[in-house]
């Protein structure tokens, strides 16, 4: 267990990404999810992380169903600030007042609460003052409709400015041995600020599970068909790089998921992570990496069985991009 902000509960070190269930990285049925939260339950797992954005409110639809019908002590955590446009197929950033009020309105309909324990804005909108930003979502914890406020995707300035105006309790990123940038700064601001730094992906969207992915195989709409680092050439590059990682493992005893996972972890005792699946029995070997604590001398063999230059690709396309800042 750890905590979400230096005055927040305690959660799961391993917590619950809920992306996947929305058709993400490929299909998945009603009855395979509400078993996937159960066993997160029984697994000790108190804290489901998701958003407005993910299935357009089906991530969120799910959630409710399974708290009113298990009535199971979850905190939650769900995002806003990303629109999509259904004429165009275009995602914009929108931080108004308006846009964060009504998404918070519509996600606690959905997830059938009065008030969720952490809200965060999913992208920054660039051209908004932080000031007008951060005095909604103060205004959002007053009336009592968040617990807590979050940033997404931010700069370790944007992070610093925010908290100067009112106290953040978390920040969400992408973080593992795929993609190291918030080791930069990131990760050291959040502990300055006092603030969770909690990380998403940290089994490189699949790269670092020990299984081989066929992209061709994705299905139709899979996030990765358009991600640049499952692309040719840099797929080939980035599959051939995971074969030193899978040996050490090996010796470790420990499966490739379970070293990814402690391995992010061991990044600080404020960091959380959220790997996303669509199983119970994938979600058990996430769970069990919590008990997997490294060494300082662990840590820093495993991060060096990677060569220059891993991984290839960016991390996003253009389309995907919006909204993200600079973490160094």
């Amino acid at each position: 267990m750890r905590r979400l902000g230096s005055f927040g509960p305690r959660v799961s070190a391993v917590s619950l990404g809920a992306m996947s269930i929305s058709g993400t990285y490929g299909p998945s049925t009603e009855a395979e999810t509400m078993r996937l939260f159960s066993r997160a339950v029984e697994l000790g797992v108190n804290h489901f992380d998701t958003s407005d954005i993910y299935g357009l409110g089906r991530s969120e639809e799910l959630i409710g169903r399974y708290l009113r019908e298990s009535r199971a002590d979850i905190v939650v955590s769900t995002k806003a600030g990303i629109r999509y446009m259904p004429v165009t197929g275009e995602r914009r950033v929108d931080n108004s007042p308006a846009h964060l009020r009504n998404a918070l309105e519509q996600s606690l309909k959905r997830l059938g609460r009065d008030h969720v324990e952490l809200f965060y804005i999913q992208r920054r909108e660039a051209a908004r003052p932080i000031e007008e930003v951060m005095e909604t979502l103060s205004a959002l914890k007053k009336e009592g409709k968040i617990g807590a406020i979050g940033l997404s995707e931010v700069s370790p300035e944007t992070l610093r400015e925010a908290n100067r105006l009112t106290r953040v309790s978390a920040v969400q990123s992408e973080y593992s041995l795929w993609t190291r940038d918030a080791e930069r700064s990131l990760i050291a601001a959040c502990d300055e600020c006092r603030a969770a730094f909690v990380a998403f992906s940290p089994l490189g969207r699949g790269m670092l599970t020990g299984h081989v992915l066929d992209p061709a195989t994705f299905s139709k709409g899979d996030f990765r068909l358009n991600n640049p680092r499952f692309q040719e050439p840099a797929y080939s590059q980035n599959r051939a790089a995971m074969a030193v990682f899978e040996k050490l493992c090996e010796r470790l005893g420990k499966s490739p998921v379970e070293v990814a996972i402690a391995w992010v972890l061991s990044a600080g005792e404020h960091v959380i992570t959220i790997p996303g699946t669509r199983t119970a029995e994938h979600l058990e070997v996430n769970v069990a990496a919590a008990d997997f604590r490294l060494t300082q001398n662990q840590r820093a063999e495993i991060a060096a069985a990677f060569p220059d230059g891993f991984p290839w690709g960016d991390r996003f396309s253009s389309a995907q991009a919006i909204g993200i800042e600079p973490t160094v």
